[in-house]
This record gives C-alpha cells, sequence and structure tokens, in this order.
C-alpha cells in the first residue's frame, strides 16, 4: 500500500480511510495506549496535560516504581486511588467502535496499555492488558481478588491507610505493571501471536516510547500499518497511513 506524505488531520476523512481498510482486511489488530481514553475523561502521561506535567510530593513516574510501592505504600495507595482509578469513567466512541469491528469480525484483538478497563466495558473480548488492569487487586498472600471500588472506598485498609486481605490479613498490590517490573509472559505471549498473525495493524493513541511493550509492534508482517496519533511517534516513518487528528472521532464511522 502507498505510504501517506502527509498525516491526515480531518477526522471525517480519517473516519472514512479507516472505514475502508477495515472492509480490506481479514485480520485487524489494535495497538492502544493512554490517548485512547482521554476522551473518556482521563489524563494520558506524556501530553501537555497529562500526568507527568502535573505536580505531586513525588514524581509520577517514581511512586509508580515497585521500589516505592514497597517503601512508602501509604503514598503509593494515596496516588494510585486518586490518579489511576477513574471508577466514574465511560467508554468512548474509539471503544465502543472497536468492540463493534470485533464482534462483526474484523478485529482480531486489542492489545493495551492501558489499566482502565474501558475496552472490556465497551464490550471487546480478547484484550490484551500489558500493563494489567487496576480493576484487580490481589492479596499477594492467599491470591484473593479484590475490585476497584473497594479500595476507593478504603473498606479493606488497615490503620496505617495500606489495603489488607480481610481473609488472611496479606498486604494488597493491584495488578498493574509497575516501573521496574517485568510484563506478564502469558499475556506478551497472546499480545505477539495477534500481532504476527494480523495483515493490519492499527496503532493508537501512544507515543511508541515506553518499552518494552512499543518493542511488539516489530512483531507485525502484514501489508498495513496504521498510526492514529495526535503528535508523532518514533514509529511514523514505517507507517503506511498516518493520521494527527482525535482518535475518537476518528473512529467515528
Amino acid at each position: 500500500m502507498a505510504r501517506h506524505a502527509e498525516p491526515i488531520t480531518d477526522a471525517a476523512q480519517a473516519a472514512e480511510v479507516l472505514a475502508c481498510l477495515f472492509d480490506e482486511h481479514e485480520h485487524a489488530v489494535f495497538f492502544g495506549g493512554a490517548g485512547v481514553s482521554t476522551a473518556s475523561g482521563i489524563p494520558d502521561f506524556r501530553s501537555v496535560d497529562g500526568l507527568y506535567s502535573q505536580h505531586f510530593a513525588y514524581p509520577p513516574e517514581t511512586m509508580l516504581s515497585h521500589s516505592f510501592f514497597e517503601a512508602h505504600p501509604e503514598e503509593f495507595f494515596r496516588f494510585y486511588r486518586e490518579r489511576m482509578i477513574a471508577l466514574g469513567a465511560k467508554p468512548n466512541t474509539c471503544h465502543v467502535k472497536l468492540a463493534e469491528l470485533e464482534r462483526s469480525g474484523k478485529l482480531d484483538a486489542v492489545v493495551t496499555q492501558n489499566i482502565d478497563g474501558l475496552h472490556q466495558a465497551a464490550g471487546s473480548k480478547c484484550v490484551w492488558e500489558l500493563h494489567g488492569s487496576v480493576h484487580r487487586n490481589i492479596c499477594q498472600r492467599c491470591g484473593a481478588v479484590y475490585a476497584a471500588k473497594q479500595i476507593v472506598s478504603r473498606e479493606l485498609e488497615d490503620v496505617e491507610g495500606i489495603p489488607r486481605c480481610p481473609a488472611c490479613g496479606g498486604a494488597i498490590k493491584p495488578d498493574v505493571v509497575l516501573y521496574e517490573e517485568p510484563l506478564d509472559e502469558a499475556v506478551i505471549e497472546g499480545a505477539v501471536r495477534a500481532i504476527a498473525r494480523a495483515d493490519m495493524l492499527i496503532i493508537g493513541g501512544t507515543s511508541l516510547v515506553v518499552y518494552p511493550a512499543a518493542g511488539l509492534t516489530r512483531y507485525f508482517q502484514g501489508d498495513t500499518l496504521v498510526i492514529v496519533n495526535r503528535d508523532a511517534t518514533p514509529q511514523d516513518a514505517q507507517a503506511d497511513v498516518l493520521v494527527s487528528c482525535d482518535i475518537a472521532q476518528a473512529f467515528s464511522f
């Protein structure tokens, strides 16, 4: 497929092009990041309005690290509860369209770096969550799983503000991949299989600078690579189609 010299900036044109591309392919896969959920009211990380541009007692990268979780669990959970869990967020047009495309047999899988669970809330079934989910919070002693609303409500917290398992007293850790932690091997393998089998890969709402997640795109061997992102990415030169507009509007078809 001929590569576009310039990004498509008009949302209506982008939607038309994407609709045609989905009609022309049988095994599409969507690889997404934080930009997919900004239209749902969840801030991304690296834009001018993103989480990393806000001011906290510690840098967000520090507070979202394994070592910080171990050393300062109360401060970690304060940040996690207030900034990482968005129970009121609803799927936006992009989430809904991707679920619709899966149901119609035009999309094989979603590979996401997001931890908000909005793809599943929209109805997507085959979702590979590279960085886990806020909706699973696991006791490190007995393996019991607790919902995000239980973390937000503080019903599980001890006197020090740390969630504890009411069954065994073990510490509870969110099932999210923190800095300094490896990705889940089974999730990586599933995502790689989906990407390697795809005839079209749509990368959306991600800066493609977070590794190892961004490196998974190298397994794509299909004929059409599409990047839908407001800002430029390191992989733009490899794209067959570039879309530079609001991703929710681009998926309004």
